[in-house]
């Protein structure tokens, strides 16, 4: 029997990045609506917490076990033991990255690969291991790989973090027809700013985070952003009602229509947005 594509209640859930952010939002909705919950997260303090949230509100929390995605060892560790507990799990929910900018002759070796390893590399682990499971198991099922609005257009400095995401969007783009046979619905979420600790963590190479330009730059984005909550109401509505493509700002929509349907304007926009951001002071090389 396949998987109702408008209920999660008493279905199995796998949710990575749960510790804080969209990740911990999208685990509590989930749970609200009668998922059985997997989470994962780096951080194993957050993920904790995480989980006597989803206890104290009458949630089920099946597993809350660490692991760093961007381990094919971690991943499959922890397969093992949610695969202890249901053959197949209902939705996988790729929610875990890191944010690394800056521009290209800033940028070091390694901050080129960890966007790489986690954005990339931690879903494809999780697929990896987690899907054809549900392959096997005939259910049907929910395939949800949370990328950015830098998955869909040219952000100034973001060239290591859209080549995470640009891949994660591509193989998203193929899986939704690869799985269709087997009634696997797969979603791609493109987030635009959304207040969550990973806007304090961004890694820039390069930039003065202290100076005033930074800083009103900041306040600019944190402005524009929705709430974590916000983010994953879209998230698993998208997702139950078999949405491909979920966006969680209007902003962002708007920008994606306008580089479709009218480049030049496109361009214009991206142009003196990049030139807005040279302006702010960098640290000494």
């Amino acid at each position: 029997m396949a998987v109702s594509r408008r209920s999660m209640s008493g279905r199995h859930a796998l949710v990575t990045g749960a510790a804080s952010g969209i990740g911990r939002a999208v685990a509590e909705k989930l749970a609200d609506s009668g998922a059985v919950l997997h989470i994962t997260d780096l951080h194993e303090d957050g993920l904790r917490e995480t989980r006597r949230a989803i206890e104290a509100r009458g949630g089920i929390v099946a597993t809350a076990h660490p692991a760093d995605v961007s381990s094919l060892d971690d991943v499959r560790a922890l397969a093992e033991l949610v695969h202890a507990q249901t053959p197949a799990v209902d939705a996988v929910l790729n929610v875990a990255g890191i944010a690394v900018w800056g521009t290209v002759e800033r940028l070091s070796h390694e901050q080129w690969r960890s966007a790489i390893e986690v954005n990339l590399m931690g879903p494809i682990h999780v697929i990896e291991c987690f899907v054809p499971a549900m392959i096997h198991g005939g259910r049907g099922g929910h395939l949800v790989n949370v990328a950015s609005a830098a998955a869909l257009v040219g952000l100034p400095w973001h060239a290591p973090y859209s080549a995470s995401k640009f891949g994660l969007r591509g193989i998203s783009e193929v899986l939704r027809f690869d799985l269709a046979r087997h009634r696997i619905a797969v979603t791609l979420v493109t987030p635009g700013a959304v207040a969550t600790p990973l806007t304090g963590s961004v890694q820039i190479a390069g930039v003065d985070t202290t100076s005033a330009q930074f800083r009103r730059l900041r306040e600019r984005f944190e402005g524009r952003a929705v709430s974590p909550e916000h983010a994953a109401e879209r998230i698993v509505e998208g997702m139950l009602r078999g949405r491909y493509l979920v966006q969680t700002s209007r902003d962002i929509a708007l920008l994606h229509g306008i580089q479709r349907y009218a480049p030049p304007v496109y361009a214009l926009i991206m142009g003196v947005a990049n030139r807005l951001v040279s302006r702010i002071r960098w640290d000494a090389p």
